[in-house]
């Protein structure tokens, strides 16, 4: 037993009934010890976040399951709740609050193009083409797993792109990326310990990207490589999907008494933390605490997922359908 599990396993114990479930007693935590927990939970949570849940069970008057606990975690992410772009911002003509809303969302809505169907809405955003149809679009980063494995960090955000275009009802026609590396002749003296070489994480993403939309039939038809030695101990991995969809097919209309379907590859020890890991700091130490965090893709199911959703959207017959995203069920 490590001398991390001897301090905080203390804090574990079984719940009672046919379920088997871990409660956590965070309310009996002390605050230097939050931190801590934290870490050895892998949640990736502040101090000031750890707080306010501890005061929020303390408020309840009962513990949280380990599974409640995962779920905020998850849900106040990097990668799913977006912690950067809605934080203060201090310039040099004062402080911005919500870069997001400030910027990137006032612009948008500033013009209010009539072409805009469905932006910072949903999965992926959503304008129009023609007069019955439309072209969905999305992009996301996947850089800590493709630092940590760069083949599968890389196809798993490819294939998370695709999912979101999946989920708005798109037909998935098109890859594009942005791709940003160390300097492949980049000194070996010079990396840091666990770091790998760019020159293997060029290659790993490459073909990551690459082999996953392949497998699904679906063309990288565009893309951009920078190297910069700023790139070296994480790269940036930006993936994006295209997708195509008659504007009458773009639908959110569920109603009470709707069955919910789940339907997907199946679930593995792979992955678990994937999203909280993309709101830690990589160390020395990351290869062997969260290589586990990088899903294992399976282009083979998500095509057969592609062909029946489609076919499930052109003959109407559901009322909504949304990707699951890196929080699983919890989002």
């Amino acid at each position: 037993m490590s001398k991390e599990q001897k301090k905080f396993g203390k804090y574990f114990k079984k719940g009672s009934g046919s379920f088997d479930l871990n409660y956590i007693s965070l309310r009996s935590v002390p605050r230097n010890e939050l931190l801590g927990l934290s870490r050895y939970l892998r949640l990736s949570l502040t101090l000031d976040e750890m707080l306010v849940i501890k005061n929020y069970y303390l408020r309840i008057k009962r513990d949280p399951t380990d599974v409640e606990l995962e779920t905020f975690a998850q849900t106040w992410s990097e990668h799913c709740f977006h912690k950067t772009f809605r934080g203060i911002f201090k310039t040099n003509s004062g402080k911005i609050n919500n870069l997001f809303k400030t910027f990137i969302e006032k612009a948008t809505k500033e013009i209010n193009p009539k072409w805009c169907i469905s932006v910072f809405k949903d999965n992926a955003g959503i304008v129009e083409f023609d007069e019955k149809n439309a072209v969905s679009f999305k992009v996301e980063t996947h850089n800590h797993p493709s630092a940590i494995e760069p083949f599968g960090g890389a196809s798993t955000g490819v294939g998370g792109v695709i999912r979101d275009t999946l989920g708005v009802w798109g037909d998935p026609i098109a890859g594009t990326d942005v791709l940003c590396f160390g300097p492949l002749d980049y000194d070996y003296k010079k990396l840091p310990k666990g770091v790998k070489h760019p020159s293997y994480i060029f290659r790993g993403v490459v073909a990551g990207v690459g082999a996953y939309g392949n497998n699904m039939g679906i063309p990288t038809v565009n893309g951009a490589i920078l190297f910069d030695e700023s790139y070296v101990t994480n790269p940036l991995v930006y993936c994006g999907s295209v997708g195509f969809l008659p504007k009458s097919a773009y639908i959110k209309n569920t109603r009470l008494g709707d069955v919910v379907l789940l339907a997907g590859g199946k679930t593995g020890i792979d992955g678990i933390h994937g999203v909280t890991f993309a709101s830690a700091s990589l160390s020395g130490d990351s290869e062997e605490t969260s290589r586990s965090a990088v899903q294992i893709g399976d282009p083979i199911e998500e095509e057969k997922l592609r062909r029946a959703i489609l076919e499930i959207r052109d003959r109407r017959l559901a009322s909504s359908i949304t990707d699951l995203g890196g929080g699983g069920l919890s989002s």
